[in-house]
């Protein structure tokens, strides 16, 4: 039973964000978000069509936060997202991964490790970035478009490469 209403879910939230990116369909995003999974969502948040958020629990979203196409957000260690953030296309915010597990154990059965996402007000996260579990990016920080964020990132800071560095602060 529980895995046909984790198909269930995942089938209406398919449905749900495939939704063109109209206000009022923004509106019904939000909603579902907020009544199916409890999640606290702001003002005029902008969700393209074909963006991903499952399961939703444990998401916070600012107001007037963008969600481009192909956006994947895995809620499950808990994602804090600030007022006006940009995310770009493709990008990945992840908040749950597998646990690595001493050898000869077996990758399959290690379970997950779950780690909070924290994400400032006023930051632009660039296309086909990468955000790993744990890390916090500070206000008014960039993330360069293809970058992997394995560490925090200090407020008004640009970070980009693989994994992500420093390139410098913003004037």
């Amino acid at each position: 039973m529980k895995y046909f209403l984790v198909v269930l879910a995942e089938t209406i939230s398919r449905i749900v964000f495939a939704l063109p990116r109209f206000r009022l369909m923004n509106a019904l995003k939000s909603a579902y978000l907020r009544i199916v999974f409890r999640a606290k969502i702001g003002k005029r948040v902008v969700y393209y069509s074909g963006i991903w958020i499952f399961t939703g629990r444990n998401l916070i979203v600012g107001n007037d936060v963008d969600f481009a196409h192909g956006v994947l957000v895995t809620t499950g260690g808990g994602v804090r997202i600030g007022d006006r953030t940009l995310i770009g296309y493709g990008a990945k915010i992840l908040s749950s991964n597998h646990r690595i597990p001493p050898v000869p154990q077996r990758i399959f059965d290690a379970g997950h490790v779950d780690a909070p996402v924290v994400i400032g007000p006023d930051v632009w996260i660039g296309a086909n970035s990468i955000i790993l579990p744990g890390v916090s990016i500070g206000e008014g920080a960039m993330v360069a478009a293809g970058s992997v964020v394995t560490k925090d990132v200090p407020a008004w800071f640009i970070v980009g490469g693989v994994p992500a560095k420093v390139i410098r602060q913003r004037q």
